[in-house]
């Protein structure tokens, strides 16, 4: 069985130029055929909130949501890292609030990483973790818990504000994230701040300049609908393809052709 990937591995795939590949999880069954599949990155995203629990926003997520969810990931996984999204709320209060959030995570779960969104305005939260060796992720860019603040989902950096995503990206390095995610920003910012950093970028809707790439796995399958922004590529119609086999499902039962002697038992 293949070893658990750790924190230091991320620096290492940067400097051989090695894409890291990213893909949210929220359940045993999807952990186990990510990793199976050769995922690096299991990200246990707060967008849960979205595609698990239905909500519009990701601001509805609970801690216990998270780690509820990042229990069911580590046990569902073997080699993959996990990294584990502390939800809206946290990483904007004290330090010994984030602290004691992110205590939990590693304890109760098994993760080995939290995500912290925002830049400028937590490396506190990212300082006092990392100081206590705590590994983090940081997410720069469009951040989704912030979706009021910028009036929606629109792409950042665009213009003059290319320089404030620069300086969250390089702040947040600097206050000791082991990588940082670039969400939503035009592909040649992405490029300049993949170069700029010395860890890893992870990006989403950040075109292909970045050190490796995220999506979220309900996006990837096509299984939801709810949102379809264009930097999403799906590489299967999972959603018609389940329908299609229910469909069959309700079909046969309802002619009586399932079950037949051969899903039964004998006397």
């Amino acid at each position: 069985m293949s070893s658990r990937l750790t924190v230091l591995d991320f620096p290492r795939f940067k400097a051989e130029k090695r894409p890291i590949v990213c893909v949210t999880a929220y359940d045993y069954t999807f952990a186990g055929l990510l990793d199976d599949a050769g995922v690096d990155l299991l990200l246990v995203g707060d967008s849960l909130g979205n595609v698990i629990q239905g909500h519009e926003t990701t601001l509805p997520v609970t801690l216990d949501d998270m780690i509820y969810h990042t229990k069911a990931v580590v046990r569902g996984s073997r080699r993959a890292f996990v990294a584990c999204d502390l939800p809206f709320g946290f990483c904007h209060r004290s330090a010994g609030i984030v602290l004691e959030a992110s205590i939990r995570v590693l304890k109760e779960t098994g993760a080995q990483a939290v995500k912290v969104e925002g830049g400028e305005a937590v490396v506190d939260a990212i300082r006092a973790l990392t100081e206590l060796q705590i590994p983090v992720l940081a997410h720069v860019g469009l951040t989704p818990q912030a979706v009021h603040a910028f009036g929606g989902f629109k792409v950042q950096g665009r213009g003059e504000a290319a320089d404030k995503v620069l300086a969250d990206a390089v702040a947040v390095e600097r206050a000791g994230a082991f990588a940082v995610v670039l969400e939503g920003i035009p592909s040649p910012l992405a490029e300049k701040i993949s170069k700029r950093l010395t860890i890893p970028t992870i990006g989403i809707g950040a075109g292909p300049g970045c050190d490796g790439q995220v999506l979220v796995v309900y996006d990837l399958l096509g299984l939801y609908d709810g949102f379809k922004p264009r930097f999403v590529k799906r590489y299967l119609e999972g959603g018609a393809l389940i329908r299609q086999a229910v469909a069959q499902f309700a079909d046969e039962v309802r002619s009586r052709r399932f079950p037949d002697e051969g899903h039964g038992f004998n006397e």
